[in-house]
């Protein structure tokens, strides 16, 4: 058996920015028109009056002050509300592969490593922009690494999931160096008109280096130990795909872009990941006080401040939580990874955290890990 350590992290920020007042100017532009254009019905109660977002809202409800996009016009455009993203020539690379690839070489980069040692590539990302060829075997071929690689769908815990699937193959000595790839273009999936998630996601893509510890030429983090779980919900999800074309009905539908219950949400996943965390680390011997820190998800603050206060015991200080998501917004599997990525490198050797995702399936993933 080997034991896996992370010795890389990279993470590609795109260079388009969308703050809070311009999103909520565009989407109250946008709900002017939609209100004037359906003013009859509205008046009837046929249809309801599309409400005003306020940055305040934004702020309150989620902690976001801002989000990097790979395309501004199109998001803020009233009239359209979704980027413009060009369609690619079979010969070029895929969207994904391209931004995966910029995270992938910083990883490299930072472990000292170059894409032919690399023998697993896993794509861990909640939106595949095409279902075949994979998006890993594209991202592999470029790096001109070996072995094979597959694409994985978990939602935001995709990356953990990745993590517990690339460290279980170190392990048992079948990989010796795997990249976890998470590029999440959210933007692509986002109902930028509807007021209750207008403002949740942005684009970004993160990667991760495993390798056995053994291995290792410079700073790294033992992974210690993962964990994974599923539990049923259709609380959160986007219906449809090439399917679609199969329905009757070919009107815009809704319910292809993310969708959620954020109430109930709140109510059914908040638990279930803190049981989770806390018997992981129960199970591997670890006690809350043995915590440096704690990378979550980065859906929403309060989400992060009730989890982190009952891993933790107590209310954790800023350092010891630290949040991301106000420069980034929720950024699906990649966030916890960015926290990471962002706010590890000041911890001293035998210093212990968690990096925890968790969202639609319900699904959750917890990679407890120890600077070496």
């Amino acid at each position: 058996m080997h034991h896996p350590a992370i010795t890389g992290t990279g993470v590609f920020t795109p260079d388009e920015v969308v703050t809070n007042d311009e999103l909520v100017a565009a989407f109250n532009a946008h709900a002017d028109r939609f209100n004037a254009a359906n003013a009859d019905a509205i008046a009837a109660g046929d249809v309801e009056a599309k409400p005003y977002s306020s940055s305040e809202f934004i702020l309150s409800a989620s902690g976001i002050e801002q989000r990097y996009v790979i395309d501004k016009a199109g998001v803020l455009d009233p009239d359209r509300m979704y980027p413009r993203l060009r369609e690619r020539s079979d010969d070029e690379l895929s969207l994904m592969a391209e931004i995966g690839l910029d995270a992938a070489r910083t990883a490299l980069a930072q472990a000292g490593r170059d894409g032919a040692e690399v023998d697993l590539v896993i794509c861990a990302a909640s939106n595949f922009e095409r279902a075949y060829p994979a998006i890993a075997i594209e991202i592999q071929k470029a790096l001109g690494a070996g072995g094979f690689a597959f694409d994985m769908n978990v939602a935001c815990s995709s990356a953990t999931f990745g993590i517990h699937a690339a460290a279980d193959m170190i392990r048992s000595g079948s990989v010796r160096k795997a990249l976890v790839i998470s590029p999440e273009v959210t933007s692509g999936h986002l109902e930028w008109r509807d007021r209750d998630c207008h403002f949740i996601f942005g684009d970004v893509a993160t990667a991760v280096l495993l390798e056995r510890a053994e291995d290792a030429t410079g700073p790294h983090f033992l992974v210690q130990s993962t964990r994974c779980a599923t539990e049923f919900s259709n609380n959160i999800r986007n219906n449809n795909g090439f399917l679609r074309r199969t329905r009757d009905a070919m009107e815009d539908r809704r319910d292809m872009q993310f969708m959620q219950n954020g109430r109930k949400v709140f109510k059914e996943v908040l638990p279930m990941v803190s049981a989770h965390i806390a018997a992981h680390m129960a199970d591997a011997g670890w006690a809350s006080e043995d915590l440096k820190r704690v990378w979550l998800h980065q859906a929403n603050k309060t989400m992060n401040d009730f989890i982190g206060k009952k891993v933790m015991g107590r209310t954790p200080a800023p350092e010891e939580q630290p949040n991301i998501l106000q420069d980034y917004a929720n950024t699906s599997s990649a966030g916890s990874i960015i926290a990471f990525a962002k706010h590890s490198g000041d911890l001293a050797p035998g210093d212990r955290g968690v990096i925890c995702s968790f969202g639609a399936g319900y699904s959750v993933g917890s990679v407890l890990v120890e600077r070496a």
